[in-house]
Order: structure tokens, then C-alpha cells, then sequence
């Protein structure tokens, strides 16, 4: 709140003046000394006219005019920079939207090449699809990978389709157990294996 606005408000309530009559004794609109007590500014006089209202006034309240006028500009001032102030934090020039967006063009840049490097260092996933029980003497072997990893299955070399898929008939001999081993190598050269010995009937 202007300190001027305030003082003067409330020394004229304080002495119980009316507006009306101070108006026609001081011969100023009635309409710019309601703006002065409610701060108003864009219902403010021009300048000097301002400025000799607030002193007249100030001056029929008792108070010192000179003192009041001074306290007037500096909360005038005040209050025009602090509304400079958020006009220019609030708006959006030219210049700053063109640094935000090379600011987002570049986090979304290193955010991308972030998680390629990622997703090149790790090992491949790998899920094997492991049998329940095997019989007869053959038996499917699929699972899921990258699909741009290898796939080996006891150092057999198995294709890989563009989904990750991959799919092999393992021979078994019934009554025995079998070790199956299962690589998937990605191009960085990351491994991920998994083996599981079957009982066969």
C-alpha cells in the first residue's frame, strides 16, 4: 500500500472531513482525490496537477504538504518499478523463447543420446521359454531377446527375428538329462546367458 495514500485516508477519516466538502473548499475533483485514497493510479491527474493536489490536501489535513508530496513520488516511483519489474519477468521476449527452445532442443538431445548409450552398454534382455516336460527325442526351444543381438543355443548360432523371437529343435535322448546354454550377445559385445539342465523321459 502507498504510505501517502494511507496517511491521507486516514487523517481525513480520523478528523471525520468529507470528501464533498473538501473537494468544493479546495476546488479539486471529487473523482481525483477517491483515487488518491484508493490508489488508483490510473485515475490520477497528469502531472503537476498531481502533485499540487496531493499537497493542497495534505496540507488541509494538518499534515506537511511538502512532506507528503515527497513521500507521494517516492511511493509513486515505487510502485512503477515494481510493476516494470513483473512485467518483465512475466514476459516472454523474442530473444528468451528462442533460448528456451535451444535449451529444450538440448536437454532433449543429451536425454536421447543418453539413453542410446545406455541401451548399447547393457546386456540384451533374455527370456527362454524352458519346457515343462520333454518327451519323445526332440523338442522346441524359443525364447526373446534384442533383435539386434545374436542368439546361441549350445554355440549354435539361431536366427533372430526383427521382434527378438528365435525358436530351435533341440535333439534329446529319452531317459537322460541335457545342459542347454543360451547366449544372447549384443553388437557391443555384452552378454546375457541362460542354462537349465532337462531331465528327458
Amino acid at each position: 500500500m502507498l504510505r501517502t495514500s494511507s496517511l491521507l485516508k486516514n487523517t481525513r477519516i480520523d478528523k471525520e472531513y468529507d470528501l464533498s466538502d473538501i473537494s468544493k473548499k479546495l476546488k479539486i475533483p471529487i473523482k481525483y482525490l477517491i483515487a488518491i485514497e484508493n490508489e488508483e493510479v490510473k485515475c490520477f491527474p497528469q502531472e503537476p496537477y498531481c502533485s499540487l493536489i496531493i499537497k493542497d490536501y495534505a496540507d488541509y489535513l494538518g499534515l506537511n504538504g511538502q512532506e507528503m508530496l515527497s513521500f507521494f513520488r517516492r511511493d509513486f516511483e515505487q510502485s512503477k518499478k515494481n510493476k516494470s519489474f513483473k512485467k518483465e519477468n512475466l514476459s516472454f521476449t523474442p530473444q528468451f523463447t528462442f533460448a528456451l527452445l535451444i535449451g529444450l532442443i538440448l536437454v532433449s538431445f543429451i536425454f536421447y543420446l543418453t539413453s542410446e548409450y545406455l541401451k548399447f552398454n547393457r546386456p540384451p534382455k533374455l527370456k527362454v521359454n524352458w519346457p515343462e516336460n520333454i518327451t519323445g527325442t526332440s523338442f522346441d526351444l524359443s525364447g526373446l531377446t534384442d533383435p539386434d543381438s545374436t542368439i546361441r543355443i549350445n554355440q549354435d548360432l539361431i536366427i533372430v527375428d526383427d521382434k527378438g523371437n528365435f525358436q530351435k529343435k533341440i535333439q534329446a535322448s529319452s531317459g537322460g538329462e541335457l545342459k542347454i546354454i543360451v547366449e544372447s550377445k549384443s553388437p557391443s559385445g555384452k552378454t546375457t546367458i541362460e542354462e537349465k539342465v532337462l531331465k528327458t523321459n
